[in-house]
């Protein structure tokens, strides 16, 4: 290998120390990295710098100086990394004249793309430790094939040495910060959850009272009519009349009924409930209808409350694709994607909400609330129809105090 010049130790050591007074002036690893590039080129030349840092016992993150690459744009496995036997603790230096044969670079599963896309041949990456601990790895890298040799390392070493203390410092404050951030989201999202679970209560008290004025006002004036034809001066003499009127009571109160408790879904599963309602919601009007269920009956293998909010956005959805789209067909599809989650699609041909500027449709929200009450994700978007798409993680379902009948 061809060596980069020897430097006298009193230009590196003033060099080391302009790095420290830039540092102590950032507050960010991105623009710390940034700050001390120029010093960072007058000791090693380079193409491509990048610090990596250990998230987590199997994750790091990547800052780079001079090429961006796929490598800052997400975390990486440390498993998947060009410098995991650093990271892991198999050694404490790498070096090589053409990291794009060399196969503690190159490996199956590695991402190692940015060194073929980049040609980043020369490669010298030393550990970065603090109090003990392996925190990350400094990694120097040149397109010019064998440009770095031993004194390369050593001045690595140096440059490592002096980063990693303020480094580990600002990737400290850094995860704190993002865990105060995902502490607040959290508490956002339960505030959220108690907000829809309110909302939803309220929900539930206008649908029993829709009920009750339903009863009243439909099926106990019904009866009240035939109860008077039956006991008039002119009593209703038509068996055949009698029967029908009694028969749309009996329907009217099997229609509230299902509506309250859903007892095809208990009786027979999901995908034969939904079924039943898409035709009933259907009617005589000549929507056509597809109900395919490609789970094996998952659907039912769910905790029973889990199952009822499911059933609950279908029937929303259904009836709102039925009643106000205007569809000529209706489908509903049940499948589990390759991340085992299960997913609820109910799709139509109709002609889309009709979104209001000032008010989201209370149908809507309360399909978006059921959704986050069982922590399944809610989309709704208009292609040639309206689709509604449910996807409820199979591992971990949160189990919910509310029973089934009062969702």
């Amino acid at each position: 290998m061809n060596d980069i010049d020897h430097r006298p130790a009193s230009v590196t050591r003033d060099v080391l120390v302009r790095i420290c007074e830039h540092l102590a002036a950032e507050t960010e690893i991105q623009s710390a990295l940034n700050a001390v590039s120029h010093e960072i080129a007058e000791l090693i030349p380079s193409t491509h710098i990048d610090i990596c840092l250990i998230d987590s016992p199997n994750w790091a993150t990547t800052y780079e100086l001079g090429i961006k690459t796929r490598w800052s744009r997400k975390r990486t496995q440390i498993r998947c990394s060009p410098v995991r036997d650093i990271l892991t603790g198999t050694t404490d230096v790498m070096i090589t004249g053409n990291a794009m044969e060399d196969p503690r670079y190159i490996f199956v599963g590695a991402r190692y793309e940015p060194i073929l896309e980049h040609q980043l041949r020369s490669r010298v990456s030393v550990v970065m430790k603090a109090m003990g601990q392996i925190i990350g790895s400094l990694n120097i890298s040149h397109n010019i094939e064998g440009l770095y040799a031993e004194n390369s390392t050593e001045v690595t070493r140096q440059l490592a040495a002096v980063l990693t203390p303020y480094f580990n410092a600002l990737h400290s404050a850094e995860r704190m910060h993002r865990a105060t951030h995902l502490s607040v989201q959290a508490k956002a999202r339960e505030e959220g959850l108690r907000q829809g679970a309110l909302e939803l209560t309220q929900a539930l008290e206008r649908e029993r009272q829709r009920i009750g004025m339903d009863l009243h006002d439909q099926t106990l004036a019904d009866l009240t009519r035939i109860l008077r034809d039956l006991s008039g001066d002119a009593p209703l003499r038509r068996t055949s009349l009698l029967a029908a009127r009694i028969g749309m009571c009996i329907d009217d109160l099997r229609q509230i009924i299902d509506t309250a408790v859903p007892t095809l879904l208990e009786l027979f599963g999901f995908a034969h409930a939904v079924r039943m309602h898409l035709e009933r919601a259907a009617g005589s009007a000549g929507i056509m209808t597809e109900v395919a269920d490609r789970t094996d009956n998952s659907m039912d293998r769910l905790d029973s409350t889990t199952r009822t909010a499911m059933y609950r956005i279908a029937q929303e959805a259904i009836n709102n694709a039925a009643r106000h789209a205007g569809a000529t067909r209706i489908e509903v599809q049940i499948e589990l994607d390759t991340g085992n989650h299960l997913c609820l699609t109910i799709r139509d041909n109709g002609s889309g909400f009709k979104h209001q500027p000032d008010r989201v449709p209370s149908g809507l929200e309360h399909m978006r609330t059921r959704a986050r009450l069982i922590d399944a994700q809610f989309e709704i978007f208009e292609h040639q129809g309206t689709c509604v798409s449910v996807t409820l993680p199979l591992k971990g379902v949160r189990k919910l105090s509310i029973q089934p009948e009062t969702i």
